[in-house]
């Protein structure tokens, strides 16, 4: 049994996952985990993509050099897809949404090329992530959460932590039980 939850924040690239995340981490004493360093320093690379100048993830090479310490709970999971990480281990999968302008503004100050720009706008107005999340976790632990200013992350973080408050609570009675 886990002690402390782990939970994914997922989303369209620019939607505000890292900086979630890191307010998350700050107020729980989760360990903040960017999947993408993650898979830079254990080189969980399969080629690149130059056209959308992007690395390909070997998501098995990935899920191996996470597996001997993220299923013991206390990791926030943050990246662009949440399908790979078996539902053992998660238990709150947070999908940040964006207003597909203030995303495009977003994206264009990164200067993502303009086929990278337009295949985010897509997937974001497809709802991409969402249905990924919905189809690949129970319903219940799916919730999503609009990410369109640093009002939004402020409400977004405090909610999360009352889950997370909640989710220490159930588990310390379920250890006495």
């Amino acid at each position: 049994m886990r002690k402390s939850p782990n939970i994914i924040v997922t989303g369209t690239p620019g939607v505000g996952k890292t900086s979630h995340a890191e307010l998350l981490a700050e107020k729980t004493g989760l360990q903040h985990l960017a999947i993408n360093k993650v898979a830079e320093e254990q080189n969980c690379y399969d080629g690149r993509d130059e056209e959308l100048q992007t690395w390909i993830v070997d998501e098995d090479k990935l899920l191996d050099a996470l597996e001997a310490e993220v299923p013991a709970g206390g990791y926030i999971l943050d990246w662009h897809a949440c399908d790979l990480f078996p539902k053992s281990w998660i238990d709150l999968v947070v999908v940040l949404r964006c207003d597909s302008t203030v995303l495009y503004d977003r994206l264009t100050s990164r200067n993502y090329s303009s086929k990278k720009l337009e295949e985010n706008i897509d997937a974001e107005i497809m709802q991409v992530i969402l249905e990924e999340a919905w189809e690949s976790y129970d319903g219940e632990i799916v919730i999503e959460m609009q990410s369109d200013s640093l009002e939004n992350i402020d409400e977004n973080v405090e909610r999360i932590q009352t889950w997370f408050e909640q989710w220490k609570k159930d588990h310390a009675e379920e250890d006495k039980d």
